[in-house]
């Protein structure tokens, strides 16, 4: 909701968390060289001038919105405390919660990291980094939770094809696909997953 700013520039009531909310989503749908100065002033309802000091930069508020999203949409833990699934069933959760962030009705399509400036203006390269090091970081925690199902090679390499196959959930969300497509490519990833453990028969799921 817009507010009308004071002589400072600042709203009154102005609401720190409420705005990397509103930027959030605006980064999700458009990305963030789709999401101007002007989009993120008006959605908020502050002056540049506020923006700025509140966020530093668009960059700066760019990287507190992926904070705040990361941190809503968690992949992991694949098994709570407590727990003993099977792998089939924590490539279940894994899955559901990736189509629930990509498709879900209260969010937007596809996903801020998996698909986040993959390709950008070399103005914005320090910001692609950081992005495709959270991809990295999701493959390494991917291949961490699957070790209690597979050996550490075997792991890697499990890791590794689920990252692309989340990869191209979130690109096809984005490009409109409904949720049974998504929940059957997430069928198939799940089912390669599992097939493995046929090829090393000692380790069970």
């Amino acid at each position: 909701m817009k507010q009308k700013a004071n002589k400072g520039g600042r709203p009154r009531g102005f609401d720190r968390d409420e705005a990397i909310a509103t930027a959030m989503r605006l980064f999700w749908r458009h990305g963030y060289e789709g999401v101007s100065l002007a989009m993120l002033t008006d959605a908020i309802g502050v002056a540049p001038p506020s923006l700025y000091a509140a966020f530093g930069s668009k960059a700066g508020l760019y990287r507190e919105a992926v904070d705040r999203y990361a941190t809503g949409t968690a992949l992991f833990p694949l098994q709570e405390e407590g727990e003993n699934l099977t792998l089939d069933q924590a490539l279940s959760r894994l899955f559901d919660r990736a189509i629930d962030t990509a498709a879900g009705e209260d969010g937007e399509r596809g996903c801020m990291v998996s698909t986040g400036l993959l390709a950008c203006h070399p103005d914005h390269c320090d910001l692609a980094g950081e992005l495709a090091t959270r991809r990295r970081d999701t493959a390494v925690r991917l291949d961490q939770e699957l070790r209690r199902w597979f050996t550490p090679t075997r792991s890697a390499e499990a890791a590794r094809f689920l990252c692309a196959v989340l990869q191209g959930i979130a690109v096809q969300a984005k490009d409109g696909a409904t949720e049974n497509d998504l929940r059957a490519v997430a069928e198939l990833g799940r089912a390669g997953v599992t097939a493995m453990v046929a090829i090393r028969p000692e380790i069970s799921h």
